[in-house]
């Protein structure tokens, strides 16, 4: 007879995140039961059943001169009608096992279970028929059918399984009982050691993230990265744990790691790069970092891009860089604010002139906060000795509650110095 390879061989389709912690119950298989079984005498089928299975086979494996007829050995094996249990069984193995290879699924689970419920097929197709009513409950999206099966499967065979775990796991994720995850993604792992996985690790940081466990996602993290160490998409993801607990100093060490071995790729990973550079105290890199990667096309070119390496350089005491980037963005839609922020920098940095034009576009647009930049232009002017436009700023400057005190003792001080320099006021 025929071995049906594929029909425990259902894809295993498991979700990298979204998944939730606590302990399920595991497989407990009785060894005395299993043992039990597999001494159990196997039945023999009828002699007329037997006949026509003979036949449907010749049908299903052809012949060198005829091609084997799935669909036509299925149509057959329907017509068999046996009044023996054994034989019903039989039956509804085969047909379990040829309407798969049909893919003809839902019929393909109701066989595999007809077959497997009487419990009276011998120990290697009742472990077989038991399996597949797991594999295809996945299949037909019946979850809980599914788990019941594999813990089934298991308990009757003995044996643990790591795709069978990783399974079950993921079943619990479809759903949506994210509380019972994790034991089985930790059975998968330790079946798994000689040959291992990446699922059950992904599904056991996914469970951790939606428990918002994220001490617990990191240490799953670092022991995925010591089983696969180049793997360097994975410090980036373990970056953003260590950021996630403000652990900014491993989160930054992590995705330099990552940004070494060429594994930043999207735009955000470089923002993220550049945040935690940042959030380390390291402004002047953040900038650096992230006008590097806006210049080589990876990161867009917009205002909220342009105006952050702005702030960065800001931060650095990068003044004239700051303030250039500053008015860069502020070009995009007109930003007042950043008019004013390009103006105070560049008054700081002892471009007067410059300061001046940013600071009158900020009037110019309308912005709010009038007092300050009227005390910046007095201040601007003041430096190239226009008195009289130092004092005409100075003097607006006073119409503004948070700058009226300061501005009134300053219009005194340029009406002096305008005086000690011939300038009438």
């Amino acid at each position: 007879m025929r071995t049906f390879s594929k029909a425990t061989a259902i894809a295993l389709m498991i979700s990298l995140t979204g998944a939730v912690y606590t302990a399920p119950t595991l497989a407990k298989p009785d060894p005395a039961k299993i043992e039990e079984r597999k001494k159990r005498k196997s039945k023999v089928m009828s002699e007329r059943t037997g006949k026509k299975i003979i036949k449907v086979f010749d049908v299903f494996n052809g012949t060198d001169e005829v091609e084997g007829d799935v669909n036509e050995a299925v149509r057959m094996l329907k017509e068999i009608k046996p009044s023996d249990s054994y034989d019903k069984a039989l039956v509804a193995y085969y047909l379990a096992q040829m309407t798969y290879q049909q893919e003809k699924f839902s019929e393909a689970v109701s066989y595999a279970i007809a077959a497997s419920k009487p419990d009276i097929l011998n120990f290697k197709d009742q472990a077989t028929a038991m399996k597949l009513v797991g594999d295809l409950s996945v299949q037909q999206k019946k979850y809980k059918q599914a788990r019941e099966a594999y813990y089934a499967w298991m308990d009757f065979t003995g044996e643990e399984d790591a795709k069978v775990y990783m399974q079950i796991a993921n079943t619990f994720y479809e759903t949506k009982e994210y509380a019972k995850i994790v034991a089985p993604a930790d059975r998968a792992i330790e079946l798994g050691k000689k040959e291992p996985h990446k699922a059950p690790y992904d599904l056991k940081i996914g469970a951790y993230v939606e428990l918002k466990q994220y001490n617990n996602a990191i240490k799953t993290a670092e022991a995925q990265i010591k089983v696969w160490p180049t793997e360097y998409k994975y410090w980036t993801r373990l970056g953003s744990f260590y950021m996630t607990v403000e652990d900014y100093k491993k989160g930054l060490a992590a995705v330099k790691i990552a940004e070494r071995n060429g594994a930043l790729e999207t735009s955000n990973h470089y923002k993220f790069l550049s945040s935690l550079y940042s959030l380390n105290d390291m402004p002047y890199k953040a900038a650096v970092a992230l006008e590097k990667a806006m210049k080589a096309g990876v990161v867009k070119k917009d205002k909220q891009t342009v105006s952050t390496i702005g702030a960065y350089y800001h931060n650095a005491k990068h003044l004239n860089k700051g303030a250039s980037y500053y008015i860069e963005a502020a070009k995009f839609d007109n930003d007042s604010e950043l008019y004013r922020k390009a103006g105070a920098l560049l008054l700081q940095s002892e471009k007067y002139k410059e300061s001046v034009t940013a600071l009158n576009k900020a009037l110019e647009l309308g912005n709010k906060k009038k007092g300050r930049i009227y005390t910046d232009l007095a201040d601007a002017y003041l430096q190239q000795e226009k008195y009289k436009l130092a004092y005409s700023n100075i003097r607006k400057a006073m119409d503004y509650p948070k700058t009226k005190k300061f501005a009134k003792s300053w219009s005194q001080y340029i009406k002096d110095k305008a005086i000690r320099k011939g300038v009438k006021i």
